[in-house]
């Protein structure tokens, strides 16, 4: 295809730019709109400056895209309501061993979730519940929300309903869940566990802070929930002699385990007996100084004070004064007897009568089991070739049949913007399409970006890299991919069938470059800005730091284990 005249050139381009500037920066003083208006306007702009006519249009918008995206929004819905996503964060912290422990189950539960049920929701589930933990834990946000944020993208990409470009790739391609699957699975793999491994040894410092949390607790003897040692001014130190029988995740005892050995200290003393009545402003005389950091906090005014501890301290444990609490009401233990706040203490004739009948519980149960197996069922399905957009809806109307009530509250859930968003990203690509601007630009760089042999599979990554960070990945995928597709089917030892999951690997890892290269970024920096339970600016340098080496090596890595 030639270039378009100069008229339809120059109005075509304007609406992709339009379009960009909206989705890039949704907040630009020129045309604060947002992306899903700005997307909107654009497709308007490709209608009204008749690049395309209203029929061609239309024509453009892909129906089974919209509909697969929408069955999964829909099952995602049912499944956050069947408490998947809080079973999964249960199994994240079950006996957590601390913070490089946490960063590993992390990244490998977020890939594992985000490949089949879209990196999108996976990042808007987790992300309270990290910074969440963070804060009891006294763990560094930062490294973690970049795990989710890598994680994510990175894990998306094995399968056909991870993120919305794998869908668009799925749906042109013809490629069937298994195969897609197959193809990409062992590229994910080698990807996630080089990216855990960089996460870990950039931020090993940060994960070994050991964090001490300054309470007011009116007890003495706590001994029945964990052996502790009041060291004056409310400073609670964690003596846990030989237990191993104690879950840090317990909600009753809210406690955070580091160990010195985590840290790298290589402790000669075996004791774990921490001195008795030392002065907290002089951590030397509880333990001797060797460079192990750890962070004093004080919650009165959130004051932070850095201190050196050192070997011989076997556990430290933080018991926050909200834990105590809630196990003063949560258990009929001794905790009523020595923390004195009697307004916790509840009758057991009352907690009788308030008990849920044992008929609405087993309804409960048997609700969310059949959930999870029609879920399954859809898994299933999918595998075995079926139609993606309609076993997704059907599975959704399925989840809607058996919850049995109205709805209209959850389907009000879905993102119905991003539908709209995609509908007239549609017709905008196909707009800029016609003036023959992709196709010369693909013209000039086809030579050095064939697939049958390395060299120009790194090239062809770099192009789709490059562009999924200035035009979005799921525009550069319809840009580029049927002429990707079509230019290696004609090429010797080449596959057309791979040459469309490199493209979907190299656009899906593209989005941890930068931190508006995805979607799945966005959700993580917004949600975390604007928590109100800790607060996290993830800036655009913070972030680019990590995701440039991340991106570039994991990239490369998993190109030679695509298989068409």
């Amino acid at each position: 295809m030639v270039l378009a005249d100069t008229r339809t050139v120059i109005l075509g381009s304007f609406a992709f730019v339009v379009f960009w500037v909206t989705a890039t920066f949704p907040k630009f003083h020129a045309l604060p709109i947002g992306r899903t208006a700005g997307a909107l306007a654009s497709a308007v702009l490709v209608v009204i400056c008749q690049v395309d006519s209203p029929d061609q249009a239309y024509a453009s918008v892909n129906l089974p895209i919209l509909g697969l995206l929408f069955g999964t929004m829909v099952v995602s819905v049912y499944l956050q309501r069947a408490d998947m996503f809080k079973y999964l964060a249960k199994a994240l912290s079950y006996r957590c061993r601390g913070g490089k422990d946490l960063l590993c189950r992390l990244s490998f539960l977020v890939a594992f979730t985000s490949a089949l049920f879209t990196n999108d929701t996976c990042c808007v589930l987790f992300t309270e519940f990290i910074l969440a933990f963070c804060k009891e834990r006294g763990l560094p946000p930062l490294p973690f929300l970049l795990a989710l944020c890598t994680s994510s993208n990175i894990g998306s990409s094995a399968t056909p309903i991870g993120n919305p470009q794998n869908l668009v790739i799925a749906i042109k391609s013809k490629i069937s869940f298994g195969k897609f699957l197959v193809g990409v699975l062992p590229s994910m793999i080698i990807g996630i566990t080089i990216n855990t491994a960089l996460l870990l040894v950039v931020y090993w410092k940060q994960l070994s802070i050991v964090v001490i949390k300054k309470v007011e607790v009116r007890g003495k003897d706590l001994s029945q929930a964990v052996e502790v040692t009041n060291v004056g001014n409310g400073q609670i130190v964690a003596d846990l002699g030989n237990r191993r029988d104690y879950d840090p995740m317990k909600p009753n005892v809210d406690v955070s385990l580091q160990k010195c050995r985590s840290l790298g200290v290589n402790s000669s003393d075996k004791s774990d007996k921490v001195v008795q009545n030392a002065d907290i402003n002089e951590p030397s005389s509880i333990l001797n100084p060797s460079g192990s950091q750890v962070i004093v906090i004080h919650e009165a005014n959130d004051h932070v004070e850095n201190k050196t501890f050192s070997e011989g301290c076997e556990q430290v444990i933080n018991v926050t004064s909200e834990s105590l609490e809630e196990q003063q009401g949560a258990t009929a233990t001794s905790f009523d007897s020595q923390i004195s706040n009697p307004s916790h203490k509840s009758s057991p004739h009352l907690g009788f009568w308030l008990k849920e009948p044992k008929w609405k519980e087993w309804r409960s149960r048997f609700w969310k089991l059949s959930v999870y197996i029609v879920t399954l069922g859809m898994l299933a399905a999918l595998l075995a070739g079926l139609d993606l957009s309609w076993c997704t809806i059907t599975t959704a109307v399925t989840l809607i049949v058996l919850d049995f009530e109205d709805a209209g509250p959850h389907l009000s859930k879905v993102s119905y913007s991003l539908l709209v968003f995609f509908s007239a990203m549609f017709i905008t690509v196909d707009g800029f399409n016609r003036t023959g601007l992709p196709e010369t630009f693909w013209n000039a760089v086809e030579p050095h970006a064939r697939i049958n042999h390395f060299l120009g599979t790194v090239v062809l990554a770099a192009v789709v890299i490059m562009l999924s960070n200035i035009a979005s990945n799921v525009p550069t995928v319809l840009l580029l991919g049927p002429m990707v597709a079509a230019a290696s089917s004609a090429i010797p030892g080449a596959s057309e069938t791979r040459a469309w999951l490199i493209l979907a690997w190299a656009s899906t890892v593209a989005g941890n470059l930068t931190l508006v290269g995805s979607a799945a970024n966005l959700i993580v920096c917004e949600q975390a800005r604007l928590s109100t339970r800790m607060p996290y600016n993830l800036s655009f340098w913070k972030h680019l730091k990590f995701g440039f080496l991340s991106t570039l090596i994991i990239t490369i890595a998993g190109l030679p284990v695509i298989r068409g």
